[in-house]
């Protein structure tokens, strides 16, 4: 297939006067990309006086990546297709109800996978009848011994199951690692509530509704876009800092699955 160009750039920052600091890119090798590089922006600009060309890329459902758009250089502006920033990956654990939402749960990795270092329970992996059994394996084998934010994907049938009660509980157990999670919601295609504007507290996960009305998580809708979900998980993880007075997990945790 043809080359999008010499250069496929997936991230980026920029210094303080707004121009590129560095970019996270890859060769366009035609019937496939290369491995990841990072470079600086004098780098870049070599590079185009060199007549070699970059384009914007984005990650897609399936794991594989689509070219957004081209750059242009003008002698001393660089423009392009926004990506996400080249940032810290936030060490980020998924909470899902496998059953109905496994999809979700591939498409999120698929999408965001670069912009996180990914985490969450598949079936099988861990095997415990009570909730305080459940979060010590969870704890013990790492997915949440050093998570710093929550993501939990919200169907319809999300609030009735326990095990997803049991995640969110222990991610804001001040006893794992150094600090709680932070929490973000994400009303799927499937919630009577996604693209609607608001939400109904009675449709959600109840801690996640505690939590929502002490003011320490977000919800969102589900997007497909890098750049708005990068910004989602950011602000989740900032709030570890700055709403850490307003956790509530006092809520009895649930016994059992209430959609059975």
């Amino acid at each position: 297939m043809a080359k999008w160009a010499d250069y496929c750039v997936s991230k980026l920052s920029l210094n303080e006067n707004g121009f590129i600091d560095n970019i996270i890119y890859c060769e366009d090798l035609g019937d496939s990309l290369g491995y990841k590089f990072e470079r600086n922006r004098s780098w870049m600009v070599e590079q185009v006086s060199k007549g070699k060309t970059f384009c914007s890329i984005k990650s897609n459902e399936k794991g594989g990546w689509n070219n957004i758009g081209q750059f242009s250089y003008d002698g001393n502006i660089f423009s392009w297709k926004k990506v996400p920033k080249n940032i810290t990956q936030r060490k980020t654990f998924i909470s899902y109800y496998h059953y109905e939402d496994q999809d979700y749960k591939e498409k999120f990795k698929n999408l965001f996978g670069d912009l996180i270092t990914h985490k969450s329970v598949e079936d099988c992996d861990i095997d415990s009848d009570n909730s305080d059994g459940y979060i010590k394996q969870l704890i013990q084998k790492g997915y949440l011994s050093d998570t710093t934010v929550l993501v939990v994907l919200i169907g319809p049938n999300t609030k009735h199951r326990k095990h997803i009660d049991w995640e969110i509980s222990g991610a804001l157990n001040y006893k794992v690692g150094d600090k709680y999670s932070g929490i973000l919601g994400l009303k799927l295609p499937s919630h009577s509530d996604y693209a609607t504007g608001h939400h109904h507290y009675d449709l959600l996960p109840d801690r996640v509704s505690d939590n929502l009305k002490s003011d320490y998580a977000i919800i969102r809708d589900w997007t497909d876009d890098r750049v708005k979900m990068q910004e989602y998980i950011e602000l989740a993880f900032e709030r570890r800092y700055t709403h850490s007075d307003n956790i509530d997990n006092t809520k009895k945790q649930m016994t059992e699955n209430t959609n059975e």
